[in-house]
């Protein structure tokens, strides 16, 4: 809690951090009684403690987080969820242990009007295409409906395409694919939500203070955090696409295609993980880094070496292809599948790619084990490092995503002051 207390900070450029390592060769350590130490698995090697920190230092979403590192575990981040369930904080009203309780607005506290970002002309320019207008929060809600107190939205590549009116041609929607927030009023017949509980949701309309939405699309999770975001669109895709079409087991052969971008990140992890052979595409020399800190087994960077060439390394082919390019690389992933391989593509629709709302009844069982992966230790999550504050930031975020010199999930903090609330939790 100590640590978790000094999370604000990470705004002012500090971080702080607790590395445990549980018993280590020091001067200290060697009149330790040898039964004890054998008892604790033995001296934890230095350079397990040196990887730890180097960890700790790098990996800015740990901000307040606790390593703990012995020869029985590993490394595990400390609270482990079934001891965080034992000590999160609850609604002195809600008997559902597995919820943290946010204070959230009540109905009879909820402005009267509310800002959100809208499409008033089409145009590929994001900027130009949206403005922010201030629209009135109609209540009581609908029976079936949520209000949702959006906290952090995720920015998507498709924001230029919705902009120019591709997805709902003649038609002016909303933009914004994907947020987190805080329940703040709930319709007269929603019985299984309740007001201030955490929450997710994947529709238009998220670049907004506040949205409605029907319960049914309502995904709770445990906490609004923005790596949560990430595991939206991103997350989900890998998860369910590799489970469900790659029908991904262990001990097989996983070719990621541009496995640094967004959803590649989450499908190398989640391929090692369950005990493959990963080998991913990537282009540039950072790229390749942040891939062989993922555990990735062979990497290939197309800016160096031929990709048909690399391939070749693997004479029996790869039995799972999780293929984000398209074009010719989607033509070098097809020679390179094993008898019976699986290619799933990605992002490709039109040649009957994977399409995730195909498998919403799925979304929230996924969801949970991400997060679960997440909190744990086991799994990372890349927030980029640059901040978006308000919703006159959200055009400077799309224009950054599209710049290219992003480094993980773009995100846009809806609510600023909610930061400073977390930090008191």
């Amino acid at each position: 809690m100590f640590t978790r207390s000094l999370t604000p900070y990470k705004r002012q450029g500090i971080r702080v951090n607790v590395l445990c390592p549980e018993v280590v060769r020091t001067e200290m350590g060697e009149k330790l009684d040898p039964k004890y130490v054998s008892l604790m698995g033995g001296f934890v090697p230095m350079e397990l403690v040196v990887k730890g920190a180097f960890e700790l230092i790098t990996d800015e979403s740990r901000a307040g987080s606790c390593l703990w590192i012995s020869n029985r575990r590993g490394m595990v981040y400390w609270p482990i969820p079934s001891e965080e369930a034992k000590y999160s904080l609850r609604s002195s009203t809600s008997s559902r242990s597995n919820k943290i309780s946010f204070q959230a607005p009540l109905s009879s506290q909820l402005p009267q009007n509310f800002k959100k970002l809208v499409v008033h002309t089409w145009s590929q320019n994001f900027r130009d295409a949206t403005h922010i207008i201030s629209a009135p929060l109609r209540l009581p809600l609908e029976s079936d409906q949520v209000l949702l107190k959006v906290i952090y939205a995720g920015v998507n590549a498709g924001d230029v395409n919705f902009s120019a009116g591709r997805y709902f041609q003649g038609t002016k929607k909303d933009p914004g694919f994907e947020a987190v927030g805080i329940i703040a009023a709930i319709g007269d017949s929603v019985r299984n939500l309740e007001v201030g509980t955490p929450a997710a949701v994947m529709t238009i309309g998220c670049y907004a203070e506040f949205m409605k939405v029907p319960s049914k699309q309502i995904l709770p999770i445990p906490r609004p955090d923005p790596e949560v975001v990430a595991l939206l669109t991103l997350g989900l895709t890998a998860s369910i696409a590799l489970e469900e079409l790659g029908q991904m087991k262990s001990g097989k052969v996983v070719l990621v295609t541009a496995a640094a971008g967004g959803t590649g990140q989450f499908a190398v992890q989640l391929a090692k993980l369950a005990g493959n052979k990963v080998v991913a595409t990537c282009g540039g020399k950072e790229k390749a880094r942040l891939l062989k800190e993922f555990g990735v087994d062979r990497v290939i960077d197309y800016k160096t070496e031929d990709i048909k060439t690399a391939l070749k390394e693997f004479p029996k082919g790869v039995d799972i292809v999780y293929e984000c390019v398209g074009g010719n690389m989607f033509d070098l992933c097809l020679d390179a599948l094993a008898i019976r391989g699986r290619l799933i593509v990605i992002g490709m629709i039109s040649q009957a790619g994977f399409v995730l709302t195909h498998y919403s009844r799925l979304m929230q069982k996924h969801l949970i084990r991400l997060f679960q992966l997440y909190s744990s230790g086991k799994f990372k999550v890349v927030i980029d490092p640059k901040r978006f504050s308000g919703l006159h930031s959200v055009s400077d975020a799309v224009e950054h995503l599209h710049s290219g010199k992003s480094t993980g999930k773009v995100v846009v903090c809806m609510d600023p002051s909610f930061e400073h609330q977390m930090a008191k939790l």
